[in-house]
């Protein structure tokens, strides 16, 4: 049998899952018997976007051998990645049931509240504050760092994902323009593989400390030790999130921006949120445990890929009929987001629906959605489901949608940069948890407010007038990429210096 601790190693590393996956398997024909190779299995299986498997295994390992919490929690990741948000809302608040005061449990149902319909602002904090009470503290040795307001500030940014990826492109063009006589920045977090993302961070930063072997406890004395000022948290709950050790403080003031950013932390320890007046307007902000730094436009700054093709024609102009898309994740797509698109098809006669997400390249899954949509009555050839592809050739496809239906409640974030820039506006219907506005403010942020929908029945309403103005959609198409590199989305000079005083003020 394979050692447990080289197991362990191996699935701590979450930048090399298919080396996981396969010694997880020869693991599990050696010991077919045992539950955590299984579940274990199944996690790294979630970070391989095989959620139909993950979710079959762990199906029938409970079946098998009960309800266990780690089981039960892998179950609550892969079944809302599948679009079953009520289901995994349910496991998740099963496994809390099993073992109250773990935090993993807790972890998936604050990992699953935000995808799923009607979670309000304050069941979702109720959940995060539930969450953040039971993370460990400790006694931590005290910060030396020296008060003065004016001093320059070593901003240390806690992320495993500083590469290209989301975090990455919403967020690297801020850090380049922060005034270098005032800030000093940090990375913490995996080094990984050069890309061109992460070569701009490693260009930007000072210091690259790898903290993945690293104890929650022994990160926050090694931020002590490196004299972090300004921890910015760009993590959260997700895979390799270290929001956990944010409990114990690695620095006197701490920020949480981008990276899971669907909501409050609920955090006592997190000081500030990063947002701006659209994302979190006033009377929203009853839901969030941090104090806001509201940054004048964007919460965002949005660096386009250098290597994107060209903006296409209009495709309903050659096709005859209108075409609509989503690119976003399965789990943002509910029950009520499949039932709404149903009728707008049926109130645009002949118009497609195309949706791409890695999950469609699973054909059960496929199947389901077809399914789902065939229970609206909405006939199978106007259901276009595409899997997973390369960055290019997955912008390149925007080529082919007219306009883009944004979910609900769990809004499209990079998605909806990435469509703008192909030259696809997106409708959108914002809610009030923060993950419900990222399109309301990136359209917002390149002058089309009028694609945010006030309600549903205003989004459908929407959907149908633009999808019949054909001569305003190729007009918008023609000049929207150029639009879009010149607006306040793009913009990063005007950004970095909303971000500059953001961290200024929190100190």
């Amino acid at each position: 049998k394979l050692p447990a601790a080289w197991l362990d190693s191996t699935l701590a590393r979450p930048d090399r899952p298919r080396e996981a996956e396969a010694a997880l398997a020869r693991a599990m024909a050696l010991d077919p018997d045992n539950a955590q190779l299984v579940s274990n299995h199944a996690a790294v299986l979630i970070r391989l976007y095989r959620h139909a498997e993950a979710h079959a295994a762990l199906t029938a390992l409970i079946a098998r051998d009960g309800p266990q919490v780690a089981a039960l929690c892998n179950l609550a990741n892969a079944t809302v990645s599948l679009g079953q948000q009520e289901a995994a809302v349910a496991t998740a608040r099963q496994a809390i049931a099993l073992q109250p005061d773990a935090v993993l449990p807790w972890r998936a149902l604050c990992n699953s509240l935000p995808y799923r319909d009607g979670t309000s602002a304050a069941e979702l904090l109720q959940a995060l504050r539930s969450c953040a009470a039971l993370l460990p503290r400790q006694a931590m040795a005290a910060f030396a760092n020296t008060p003065h307001p004016d001093r320059r500030l070593r901003i240390g940014l806690l992320s495993g994902n500083l590469r290209t990826h989301p975090v990455g492109w919403l967020t690297i063009a801020g850090f380049e323009t922060l005034d270098p006589a005032a800030f000093d920045i940090v990375c913490l977090g995996r080094n990984a593989a050069p890309d061109p993302i992460a070569l701009r961070f490693a260009a930007v930063a000072s210091e690259w400390h790898e903290t993945d072997s690293l104890t929650d406890a022994a990160l926050a004395a090694h931020a002590r030790a490196l004299g972090i000022d300004i921890l910015i948290d760009l993590g959260g709950y997700g895979d390799q999130g270290r929001l956990p050790a944010c409990a114990l403080r690695l620095a006197p003031v701490q920020v949480k921006w981008v990276g899971m950013q669907n909501h409050s932390t609920g955090l006592p320890e997190m000081d500030w949120f990063i947002t701006d007046a659209i994302e979190t307007p006033p009377e929203l902000e009853h839901g969030y445990s941090e104090r806001m730094l509201r940054l004048p436009d964007g919460y965002v700054c949005y660096s386009p890929p250098p290597n994107a093709p060209a903006v296409g024609p209009l495709p309903a102009l050659a096709n005859g009929y209108v075409t609509f898309g989503c690119f976003n994740n399965l789990a943002k797509i509910t029950p009520r987001v499949i039932a709404t698109w149903a009728d707008i098809l049926h109130r645009v006669p002949g118009a497609r629906l195309v949706l791409k997400t890695h999950q469609f390249s699973d054909p059960q899954t496929a199947a389901l959605i077809r399914a789902a949509f065939a229970a609206h009555a909405i006939a199978p050839a106007r259901i276009v489901l595409r899997g997973s592809s390369g960055h290019r050739a997955f912008l390149a496809e925007y080529n082919d949608i007219d306009l883009v239906l944004d979910p609900f409640p769990y809004a499209g974030g990079l998605t909806t940069c990435e469509a703008l820039w192909m030259g696809v506006p997106t409708l959108t219907v914002p809610g009030e948890i923060f993950a419900s506005r990222h399109s309301a403010s990136h359209l917002t942020n390149v002058g089309l407010a009028d694609w945010v929908a006030p309600d549903l029945a205003a989004y459908v309403a929407m959907a149908v007038a633009k999808a019949a103005d054909l001569d305003g959609l190729a007009a918008l198409r023609a000049g929207l990429r150029a639009r879009t590199k010149t607006s306040r989305l793009c913009d990063a000079p005007r950004f970095g210096g909303h971000l500059g005083a953001a961290p200024r003020h929190a100190w």
